[in-house]
């Protein structure tokens, strides 16, 4: 973690995600630095430009990284060209890779229509058993991608074995943990070599602002070659929109706190609905791994949920067209409660049944939540 302010390092998230990253002189708001270059001293080889770093993604970087408990952070223009650095990082022509059955639809599309044609072999494996794993590894395995919670079902799996098993045949891993957040899971601490973030989701936490993270577990060629990437490829947040992010990451865990207070009480009054057949959420006690999700997610189990509506697709959109003010929208993370059917947003490449609608839980008071699901639902 680059931070010399070891009263941070020893201070709770909530402080931490106040004061980390920007130590003021005069200004207690951190400026915005919009200017795309720095000027130099004459003898210096290299300059200041804004693709290579800024003050204010500097900022943000570093309060991510002392967040997630990592060596070293680095943000991008959105989740995607953050998980697109790291598979463009780590595999080369011929290596194999093993990611979840059940995971983001931008991550399978990426590997589907861009990294096949560069001979990298996939193979997808349901994620809530090791052994299924350990059965998919070859000798040319080179990444398991991890997701978890998974989207859209919310597959729990047990980070630390697999981080084990990995370290065990010497294969990198990397884990997507924007569900969770590094308020309520630390992949990085359970032996995970790098953590993702679509920081869209909450750390902007107001629909607002795209962009994505990488943090790294350690030095190593691996964590330089990624920061070269990142400076050479490009796809970096504007200063503005760092900014953003930094302001939001403020009140980061009191959004999440709220979140999860209010997605348990929904997903329990769903879970008891006799019109929702399941609901997949990894606090129910009758979720499939649900001891797992007790071990690793501390604080909470998210504010994200999944329902599968009896009566197929037709009944599951006159759910979401009834609703007064929860909204049918694709993203998730926000202060607003946001509810999507999940089949027709994935597109071409759609996977996940018809009857399935993601929910994101906001921060209004739970009872008016579901009032509107029980209006809907009548």
């Amino acid at each position: 973690m680059k931070t010399n302010n070891e009263f941070l390092v020893n201070s709770h998230p909530q402080t931490q995600a106040i004061h980390a990253g920007y130590e003021p002189d005069l200004d207690i708001s951190q400026p915005i630095h919009l200017t795309t270059t720095f000027k130099r001293p004459v003898h210096e080889q290299a300059g200041g430009y804004t693709r290579t770093g800024n003050p204010n993604r500097t900022t943000l970087e570093n309060k991510l990284a002392l967040l997630e408990g990592g060596y070293e952070a680095m943000a991008f223009g959105s989740g995607m060209a953050a998980i697109n650095a790291l598979f463009e990082v780590i595999l080369q022509n011929g290596d194999h890779m093993i990611y979840p059955d059940d995971c983001y639809h931008g991550t399978r599309a990426l590997m589907k229509n861009f990294f096949s044609a560069k001979n990298i072999q996939v193979t997808e494996v349901d994620m809530t058993s090791v052994d299924h794993l350990s059965a998919a590894i070859t000798s040319k395995t080179k990444l398991i991608w991890l997701e978890s919670p998974s989207n859209p079902k919310l597959k729990i799996t047990d980070i630390e074995a697999v981080a084990a098993l990995a370290k065990s045949k010497k294969i990198i891993t990397a884990c997507d943990s924007t569900f969770a957040t590094p308020l309520l899971q630390k992949p990085l601490q359970l032996g995970i070599d790098f953590v993702m973030h679509s920081s869209t989701k909450f750390f902007s936490g107001h629909s607002d602002v795209l962009g994505g993270v990488v943090i790294t577990r350690e030095a190593g060629e691996l964590s330089t070659r990624l920061r070269l990437y990142q400076g050479v490829a490009g796809a970096v947040p504007s200063p503005f929109d760092c900014w953003l992010l930094n302001r939001s990451i403020a009140t980061f865990p009191l959004r999440i706190a709220a979140q999860n207070a209010n997605a348990l009480e929904v997903a329990g009054f769903l879970h008891k609905h006799p019109k929702i057949e399941t609901v997949y959420y990894p606090g129910l006690a009758t979720h499939t791994n649900h001891e797992v999700a007790k071990k690793q997610m501390k604080g909470g189990f998210g504010s994200i949920m999944s329902v599968l509506v009896k009566g197929g697709q037709s009944e599951a959109m006159k759910l979401v067209s009834r609703l007064q003010i929860i909204n049918h929208a694709t993203s998730l993370g926000g202060v607003e409660t946001l509810i999507e059917h999940r089949r027709t947003a994935e597109g071409v490449m759609a996977i996940s049944p018809d009857n399935l609608l993601r929910i994101s839980i906001g921060i209004e008071y739970a009872d008016d939540l579901i009032r509107d699901f029980k209006q809907a639902l009548s």
